[in-house]
């Protein structure tokens, strides 16, 4: 049995697909081994984001050249599109893969070891053929329904590697998930690049959301992230379903309205707390997190301040801060008043320390309270998994059992960087 290890770098939707992939290889033999063991097969999905993100997938590259200079190297992901020239030149790699192609990952190391060598350029191309994550890494089970981006914001590569919005049709995304939830799946996922974007024929997003709600079976329904752009009335109507998990990941990016303006968000300050307020307003403790940049091009000290103080006011359940990084074909590329690397750093600190607080007083309020946790890990006693907010629990119970649903009481909280929420089963 040949073994083969994965290493993902970026988003929900490079989890989706890993997942997939495992699967793939699973079902046809391979053993599933973690990435620091020796394996016959390393496939790397890859981010390009910031500059960190490249930084990490070489050094994974390395990593993975060093525990068996023999393996198949396969790379892919958005790096595999941003510098296909550079990784193509390194020795180690036998394959590059765009994402266009990365569904047939499989079919290529298959082919490879069946003395067929050819160019990834002549696989299969197809965004969306990615079939079942039953034997993926993880509990929930995701279900992509959107790729690509026509948003071309100014500071983001990802149009130029994952391409320009497609959306996938309807009836293969409601079959999809018919069968995740035949196969057990507990926790469904939608997934894409810009999914409240969605649209096909007729279908918007929160037509796909409502049909999604309406089908049978013991399962909820959660949303990976979403722009503030990209959904009205209707969908936030949909949040009171009982399928419906009380979490949005909204990227604001900014709480400044100058700085939203350079960067080309579609949205105000003011719309993006309309927004906030209406879906407290269904549901006061409703878990929002989002995503914040740090020392974009033209970001003063007032801009700063402003972000800083509507994270304090709308009090997001966590918030993912990253400094700003160029990347080459973009617009903010070009911008002048680029920020000095030791004041992103010096901001940096002063905004986690405050997303910290905000998150362990969010986290707080559910002491005493009952969560619906999804089991991911268990000893038969004790288990750790989410509760419908997407905030980490760990219980105490009897007889627990890994992705099934228990009532679990919150008596208390560690208090880690990571605060997690500690409870016992409800009888």
């Amino acid at each position: 049995m040949k073994k083969v290890a994965f290493k993902t770098l970026g988003c929900r939707l490079n989890q989706y697909e890993t997942d997939a992939i495992a699967s793939q290889f699973q079902d046809n033999g391979f053993k599933l081994v973690p990435f620091d063991k020796e394996a016959d097969v390393y496939v790397i999905n890859s981010c390009t984001v910031t500059h960190q993100s490249d930084h990490k997938s070489r050094n994974f590259i390395s990593q993975a050249n060093r525990k068996n200079p023999d393996s198949v190297l396969v790379v892919t992901g958005c790096m595999a599109n941003n510098a296909k020239n550079e990784l193509e030149g390194r020795d180690e790699i036998n394959y590059v893969v765009e994402n266009d192609h990365k569904s047939s990952v499989f079919s290529l190391v298959e082919a490879h070891y069946n003395g067929e060598i050819f160019h990834p350029s002549k696989l299969n191309y197809d965004l969306f053929s990615y079939g079942s994550t039953d034997k993926g890494f993880h509990t929930r089970s995701m279900v992509k329904i959107q790729d690509g981006c026509d948003n071309f914001c100014t500071f983001c590569i990802i149009p130029s590697v994952r391409g320009r919005a497609v959306s996938r049709p309807i009836q293969d995304i409601l079959e999809n998930v018919k069968s995740v939830i035949a196969k057990g799946a507990k926790e469904v996922v939608l997934t894409g690049v810009n999914i409240g974007r969605y649209e096909y024929e007729n279908f918007k997003f929160d037509d796909v959301v409502e049909q999604i709600l309406e089908l049978d079976g013991d399962f909820r329904l959660r949303i990976s992230s979403i722009e503030p752009d990209g959904f009205g009335d209707k969908f936030l109507g949909l949040l009171n379903h009982p399928k419906m998990t009380p979490h949005l990941h909204l990227c604001l990016q900014s709480g400044s309205d100058p700085i939203l303006l350079q960067m080309r968000r579609m949205y105000s300050i003011k719309k993006f707390m309309e927004i906030a307020n209406k879906i407290r307003s269904y549901r006061p403790d409703f878990n929002i997190t989002t995503d914040i940049i740090i020392g974009f091009p033209g970001e003063s000290d007032q801009d700063f301040e402003a972000t800083c103080n509507i994270i304090k006011e709308l009090q997001f359940g966590h918030v993912h801060a990253f400094k700003y990084s160029i990347r080459k074909g973009t617009r903010a590329e070009r911008m002048q008043s680029q920020v000095d690397e030791r004041i992103k750093t010096q901001r940096s600190e002063v905004l986690r320390e405050i997303a910290d607080d905000v998150k362990f007083q969010y986290r707080n309020g559910f002491i005493d309270k009952e969560q619906i946790v999804l089991v991911e890990k268990t000893d038969g006693e004790n288990a750790k998994g989410y509760g419908e907010h997407y905030v980490p629990v760990e219980f105490k119970g009897f007889k627990l059992k890994k992705n099934h649903f228990y009532r679990v009481k919150i008596k208390n909280i560690t208090t880690d960087t990571e605060p997690v929420l500690i409870g016992e089963q409800v009888k």
